[in-house]
């Protein structure tokens, strides 16, 4: 794996157990899709660093849980603002 991939891969797991963002507010900050982030997290990180990988695994999984709470959140803002 090339060496630009992997500090990236390191940077958005330490980000994500700094903050606990979502996905798509690390795309964001990194300039990187979603889908980029998503496999970065989920099966680059598990091959370079198998503890870092559990924590962040932990973090996604509750976003996963979630996500249908927060979707609704959003819908109901975006209807109630007219």
């Amino acid at each position: 794996m090339p060496y630009n991939i992997k500090a990236r891969v390191l940077k958005e797991a330490n980000y994500i157990i700094k903050t606990s963002k979502t996905i798509r507010e690390i795309s964001k900050y990194f300039k990187v899709s979603k889908s980029t982030v998503h496999n970065d997290l989920s099966k680059r990180l598990k091959n370079i660093d198998l503890n870092l990988y559990d924590e962040v695994s932990k973090i996604l999984n509750y976003h996963y849980k979630i996500k249908h709470l927060n979707g609704g959140e959003k819908t109901k803002l975006k209807y109630s603002k007219g």
